[in-house]
């Protein structure tokens, strides 16, 4: 994943950050998350329940956590670093070996969300989080319900409307290799050229690479954005105007997953916060709050009703079947770069 994208990924709010303790007791656990990315009323209920104070850190980014732990930072104990990070965590080897796949409460995790290859059996790392980005949108303003990217760009374009991209460069030139019909993967410089190119075709609707759009949305001010599955929160806000469709034509997806590090002061108190975090409610608590999906097969008929019977947050199996998930590129990123660096400068 590209910078910033995390603090904004599913509320669109400004990360919080918070300091690195300075001592580490023994009854504490450092955790190191997304900004936003957790309810506190989870971490609550965890320091109510086993007296262990929890002290929250927030990044914005894959790249940045990674740095920070690879620049000496020892005294986070939990991360939730995004499959692909996970991928790359591990052939450093950053992670911790939990076992968490042997606790009672393992078996409420849905297998298909066993999706990291170096550890295909969960025996280091909990799936945490999942979600689409997908459109938020407006349709007062654009005056109908839409059902993807070429409905949109039809729809603007007749119109004179605006519409708003993320300012991520993976997840805007995944939408133009889905167009394309190209895995959100390839590498190819002919596939990342049409990609860039489909994404140029759309500049002249585009009002702005941002994650600030929600606002913009909801007051009318653009009529749609490029955003993640958190937007739902805006849509139970005001079902009348507002809609979030996962394109018919494809999408991405995001997992993050919950991860001991090797460094951690407190390996005892991460293992009973993974521990903790396998009970249905625990999960279906946190879900309330960040209206995105969960790996919990229990936890989803724990959540309120809204969000249970959303098949923007949990979708069906046929859409899971058009959905993709980044995977580390290695070397191949600087193929998006250059083609990145394109499209943000295109006229």
């Amino acid at each position: 994943m590209t910078i910033l994208k995390g603090a904004f990924r599913r509320l669109g709010l400004v990360a919080l950050t918070a300091l690195l303790p300075t001592a580490v007791l023994a009854d504490e656990l450092n955790i190191y998350n997304w900004g936003e990315y957790i309810n506190p009323a989870v971490l609550q209920k965890f320091e109510e329940e086993t007296k262990i104070k929890v002290n929250l850190s927030t990044y914005s980014s894959n790249e940045e956590m990674l740095a920070k732990i690879q620049g000496g930072a020892t005294g986070y104990d939990i991360v939730f670093p995004s499959v692909h990070m996970q991928e790359i965590m591990a052939k450093l080897n950053l992670l911790e070996k939990t076992d968490i796949n042997t606790y009672e409460g393992f078996k409420n995790i849905d297998p298909k969300f066993l999706r990291a290859k170096s550890d295909p059996k969960g025996e280091y790392c909990l799936p945490y989080a999942f979600g689409t980005v997908g459109i938020l949108y407006n349709r007062r303003v654009l005056g109908k319900d839409i059902t993807g990217w070429k409905d949109l760009v039809a729809t603007v374009k007749a119109k004179r409307l605006k519409f708003t991209l993320l300012d991520d460069m993976r997840e805007v030139l995944g939408v133009g290799l889905i167009l394309n019909g190209h895995s959100v993967n390839s590498t190819k410089s002919e596939d990342l050229q049409q990609a860039a190119d489909t994404v140029i075709d759309m500049k002249p609707y585009v009002a702005a690479f941002t994650y600030d759009s929600r606002p913009m949305v909801e007051s009318g001010d653009i009529a749609a954005a490029h955003f993640f599955v958190g937007s739902m929160i805006n849509v139970f806000g005001n079902p009348k105007d507002l809609g979030y469709v996962i394109p018919e034509e494809g999408a991405t997806m995001y997992q993050e997953d919950m991860c001991v590090l090797k460094t951690a002061p407190n390996k005892a108190n991460a293992i009973k916060f993974l521990q903790f975090y396998t009970r249905p409610e625990v999960p279906a608590l946190n879900v309330a709050q960040q209206t995105n999906g969960t790996p919990n097969v229990p936890a989803r008929q724990l959540t309120p009703e809204n969000i249970k019977n959303s098949k923007e947050i949990n979708p069906t199996d046929e859409t899971m079947k058009r959905l993709q998930i980044f995977e580390n590129l290695g070397p191949g990123l600087r193929q998006f770069d250059r083609v990145w660096t394109k499209v943000k400068t295109a006229q």
